[in-house]
């Protein structure tokens, strides 16, 4: 087996590049790109120094959609049922305000989910798993590679619709998966890269 070159930032469906490179080179130019890229999602002196980033992802947009899902359902039922009794006089309101709150209150609840997309950032590196969220409270999950006993790809029916998929984590001496990874956009690419460099670096 030919073993794989020495340290480089990869992505899903990516081909290898060169390892390392002199300053100035395009290895270097690619990894100075990660880290400002990184420098942006994630948290200041989260990664260490000398860390390579190997991949760094984000739920599909759709994430915004399937999250809000059974809220907007329920918004939609209550504005119609409101809409509905407006007809008669005992409530005092006009079917046009009803529509308007129940679009003003299903539009707030998008907003809010996308701010919890824009939240969450997924970082593969040559030490660790990060899984950074949390729009009011920042959460960050981190975990060293060698910690990483079971990862598996699961696809809800939804996922399934979308072509979409998460993948967990299970950490040694815990019962229960710890981290997820959730409505990646291509997640049996991301996985396989995730297996490859558990077997490389641990």
């Amino acid at each position: 087996m030919t073993p794989l070159p020495t340290r480089k930032s990869m992505s899903p469906g990516s081909s290898p590049g060169p390892s390392r490179s002199e300053p100035g080179g395009p290895g270097s130019t690619g990894a100075s790109s990660a880290r400002a890229q990184a420098a942006l999602l994630l948290p200041a002196e989260l990664l260490q120094p000398g860390e390579i980033i190997v991949l760094m992802l984000k739920p599909s947009a759709w994430y915004i959609l399937l999250r809000s899902l059974y809220s907007l359902s329920l918004i939609a039922l209550l504005t119609f049922g409101f809409w509905y009794l407006a007809g008669y006089s005992f409530l005092n309101v006009s079917r046009r305000d009803i529509i308007l709150l129940g679009s003003c209150l299903a539009g707030a609840r998008l907003f809010w989910q996308f701010l919890e997309w824009l939240s969450r950032v997924y970082v593969l590196t040559d030490q660790r798993v990060i899984r950074v969220k949390g729009v009011l409270q920042v959460q960050v999950f981190e975990c060293a590679l060698k910690q990483i006993q079971h990862t598996e790809c699961l696809f809800s029916f939804n996922e399934r619709l979308l072509c979409l998929g998460t993948i967990r984590f299970s950490t040694a001496g815990t019962a229960l998966p710890e981290a997820y990874w959730e409505m990646l956009a291509k997640p049996l690419e991301a996985h396989q890269t995730l297996i490859r460099t558990l077997n490389r670096y641990r």
